[in-house]
């Protein structure tokens, strides 16, 4: 949600902080939604026009899909909460010019109940 300023101008929300909510929106239901349902959901005052906008570029950016079966105009996202980060792990790894380096740095900030998970998942149980 947009706040005000020091000098009582209102700050306008990002565009990455507009599709994150635009997503939750769209995670913490079972069925996709209109634009209109979103901008009801949200309830941020934010025009349907700039709802529109965020889902086309959540569109283009294939992180959302349009509903071809159901409801003319609804979406629906491509990838749950975890799959997405899952995906920007990925890409930030292969953008970078050390992925190991990335990784123990990454490791090393884990909470202790993180890294007990992370070597569940890969096998070593185990303290």
């Amino acid at each position: 949600m947009a706040g005000t300023g020091s000098r009582g101008r209102v700050e306008r929300r990002s565009a990455g902080e507009l599709e994150s909510e635009v997503l939750a929106t769209l995670w913490a239901t079972e069925r996709p939604l209109t634009p209109a349902e979103i901008q009801a959901e949200l309830d941020s005052g934010l025009a349907y026009n700039t709802v529109h906008t965020i889902l086309k570029r959540l569109y283009d950016k294939k992180l959302v899909l349009r509903d071809a079966a159901g409801r003319r105009g609804a979406y629906r996202p491509a990838k749950n909460a975890a799959e997405l980060t899952a995906a920007a792990m990925h890409e930030a790894l292969d953008r970078g010019p050390d992925p190991i380096a990335a990784l123990q740095q990454f490791v090393s900030g884990l909470s202790a109940e993180e890294e007990r998970a992370l070597r569940d998942l890969l096998g070593g149980g185990g303290a």
